[in-house]
């Protein structure tokens, strides 16, 4: 068995969530005279690829010590809503049901194909990253409870819509941007279409129900998309964590992880060496400009 990465890589320069506190490294020792390198890092948990924890928005729920490796690595179902979904735009169940095989208690990875623009990529671009991915509405939400799904992964800033959390008061120029699109699409407001009773659904709802998310996904999961696999999430054992930087891999047979780096040998390369697919980049601001007309 073979590993394929699906963690984006971790440096100064990743963004943090909006307004959480990026990482920090400093040299406490040198090997001259010390013999050895000694780093202290001051960082949120919610920065890289990351996995929030229950008691990250739910006061009774889990700490992240207390998620079970049967519950971190499950059979999971791999959706590309990258054709469907440009700036701002909402999915739904019925777009990632007729892309791929959802199971009762799967993990469900999204690829929103908003990884394209983090900060490891040819065309890194961090608001349209944090402020301007799809996302779900209370539709998805009820349906994610109904499949019983473990957790869920995405491969942008947020598993909510990022006009449904504080965003939106932060960002009044890209609010504006998706106002627009919101009376053009369903002819309803922001305010109207994400009411306060919908507030940050994805975290506030659902973690309740033990359905809790990784966010800031992305490596090489364009070779992994429309497909069912095993994913593994790993984050510390951390005691009283509310949520925690992690690893997150996808696993397959040899043949198969083969066949996929001689895929790979025929795509572009990050900085850091990860394959992708720049026809996502021209899909998404295909649709972008249509939804903007």
């Amino acid at each position: 068995m073979k590993f394929i990465d699906l963690t984006i890589p971790l440096g100064i320069a990743t963004p943090p969530w909006p307004t959480y506190e990026a990482l920090q490294v400093k040299y406490f020792k040198r090997l001259a005279p010390n013999g050895a390198n000694g780093q202290l890092l001051t960082h949120s948990n919610h920065l890289g690829t990351h996995l929030d924890g229950e008691i990250h928005f739910f006061t009774a729920g889990k700490d992240i010590a207390s998620l079970e490796m049967d519950y971190l690595v499950h059979e999971a179902a791999v959706v590309d809503l990258s054709d469907i979904c440009g700036d701002y735009d909402v999915y739904t169940s019925q777009m990632v049901e007729d892309r791929v095989e959802v199971r009762e208690g799967d993990i469900l990875i999204i690829h929103t194909g908003y990884h394209h623009f983090g900060w490891d990529m040819p065309n890194a671009d961090e608001i349209r990253y944090m402020v301007k991915h799809p996302g779900p509405d209370r539709e998805f939400a009820e349906w994610a409870k109904k499949k019983k799904l473990r957790w869920i992964g995405v491969d942008c800033g947020s598993a909510d819509h990022p006009m449904n959390t504080i965003i939106r008061d932060w960002m009044p120029r890209q609010a504006k941007e998706a106002e627009l699109l919101f009376q053009k699409k369903f002819n309803q407001s922001l305010a109207e279409f994400f009411d306060d009773s919908k507030y940050q659904l994805m975290h506030l709802e659902m973690f309740p129900h033990g359905i809790i998310h990784a966010e800031c996904l992305g490596g090489e999961i364009d070779l992994l998309l429309n497909r069912r696999v095993q994913i593994g999430f790993f984050p510390w054992r951390f005691v009283d964590g509310e949520s925690c930087i992690g690893r997150c891999v996808a696993m397959v047979e040899d043949d198969e992880y083969n066949r996929l780096m001689a895929e790979k040998t025929n795509l572009p390369k990050t900085k850091f060496g990860d394959a992708f697919n720049p026809q996502h980049v021209k899909t998404l601001d295909q649709l972008t400009m249509k939804n903007m007309e």
